[in-house]
């Protein structure tokens, strides 16, 4: 299909006039390039003064559309708290009145690799309704279905703006996909390279097809996930699953274009809620990065082990959360084990939690962690199993004699498990993967 027809197919009707007009652009390098004269140098001052006329229209729609959505996404979440607050008022005012069968547990931990099964702390009222008059049980129920055609309407005006979002993102790359098309068009016709000139002066200038889709979807998310749970959502932890020290891992991964991102985001979030670290502040890009430090020794044997998925073999790691700044971070020493299926066990995790400031120490023997996790079973937060695994790993860790070898740098989006479901599903987007060499031994 020639890409004249696609955008006239793909585009949103109600937008159209805000979408590149492609077809014209291309009318005009053919009238202009067919004449007697030909291709002129008022044509190649007309024609990027076209192009740039398009750009600020297309530029300036999406800037308007984007403040819009999130302003109904603040508007409709205010709609949404105000109801659960009209809930929580009835069900003080009617005790035996049903309660949303929507809502949950607000706490979750927010490691995107290691999650605990939470309970359903609103279970349904399991008492007798006898001492209720048959008016104010008619009431009860009179309201209940008030407030749910109320939430109703909420599900449906969040749909709305997460399809307002997909052809949003859709307009972005019909547009620029349109831009690339006619500049080569232009520049194979006339003979003028006008493509790389343009991209630098006029399209990294307003570069609206580098909107970052992540802060709309979080928004969505959340707000999607404050009407399907009635008011009580899942929220992150800013300790990045610190509570785990070891589990069980079986994962599933998948190619996906780049054009196809945002509508599978907006297809996951429907159904799993997107996991947010810290809910106080506003999304940002750097909330979303791992940074990781890989261990080697100089013959490389666990990066082969584990190009070759022998069995037992391992990786071992630095990690860390959030913004690539360390300080006052938590480190997670971890070791990944393989295991074959033959074996009939599954891939493990294993990890134990450092201060940045005590990781180089610790790395060169200077610090042990025995004592200090001792103390974690004396305060309770973890059993002397957990810690005695904790410090065999930080001992294995060490005679092994390894070095980094391996910086990993990526930014992920999670989306966390249903406090309702039995297993800890997650669905992770790994994106923007940057690996770098290090120093080895000699950056200890």
């Amino acid at each position: 299909m020639k890409f004249g027809t696609k955008i006239s197919t793909d585009l949103y009707n109600e937008w159209r006039p805000f979408y590149l007009d492609y077809n014209g652009l291309k009318r005009e390098l053919k009238v202009r390039t067919t004449t007697q004269t030909g291709w002129t140098a008022k044509d190649e001052h007309d024609f990027t003064a076209m192009l740039t006329k398009e750009l600020d229209k297309i530029h300036d729609f999406q800037k308007a559309k984007t403040s819009e959505l999130s302003r109904r996404i603040r508007e409709a979440e205010k709609d949404v708290l105000k109801l659960v607050a009209d809930e929580l008022s009835s069900v003080d005012q009617h005790p035996h009145r049903r309660r949303s069968k929507h809502a949950s547990s607000s706490s979750s931990t927010s490691d995107p690799e290691g999650q605990q099964h939470q309970h359903d702390e609103y279970a349904q009222d399991g008492g007798s309704d006898d001492d209720l008059s048959d008016d104010e049980g008619d009431n009860s129920d009179e309201s209940y279905d008030a407030l749910e055609d109320r939430f109703h309407g909420l599900e449906e005006e969040v749909a709305i703006l997460v399809a307002d979002v997909h052809d949003l993102a859709l307009h972005t790359k019909l547009n620029i996909t349109g831009f690339m098309k006619i500049l080569k068009k232009h520049d194979k016709q006339t003979q003028i390279p006008l493509k790389t000139s343009f991209i630098q002066e006029h399209l990294e200038k307003r570069p609206f097809y580098k909107y970052n889709w992540d802060a709309l979807i979080v928004k969505l998310s959340k707000l999607y996930d404050l009407v399907r749970t009635r008011g009580h959502p899942v929220q992150g932890d800013s300790s990045a699953g610190g509570n785990q020290s070891a589990f069980v891992r079986q994962t599933t991964k998948y190619w996906v274009h780049p054009d196809n991102l945002v509508p599978l985001k907006l297809a996951i979030l429907r159904n799993l809620p997107v996991l947010v670290f810290d809910p106080n502040k506003e999304f940002e890009p750097k909330d979303s990065a791992i940074t990781s430090i890989y261990f080697d020794n100089e013959q490389l044997d666990l990066y082969l082990g584990r190009l070759e998925k022998t069995e037992g073999a391992e990786a071992i790691r630095l990690r860390w959360y959030g913004d690539t700044d360390v300080n006052n971070k938590t480190i997670f020493v971890e070791r990944k084990t393989h295991r074959e299926d033959w074996t009939g066990e599954k891939s493990v995790k294993a990890r134990f939690p450092l201060k940045e400031h005590l990781v180089n120490p610790f790395l060169r023997g200077e610090y042990t962690v025995d004592a200090d996790f001792q103390g974690l079973v004396r305060k309770g937060k973890k059993s002397q199993v957990e810690v005695d695994g904790m410090i065999q790993l930080a001992s294995e860790v060490l005679t092994k004699e390894l070095g980094p070898y391996l910086h990993r740098h990526q930014r992920f989006f999670v989306y966390n498990k249903k406090p309702e479901m039995t297993s800890p599903l997650h669905v992770i987007e790994e994106k923007n993967r940057n690996l770098i060499r290090t120093r080895g031994f000699s950056s200890l």
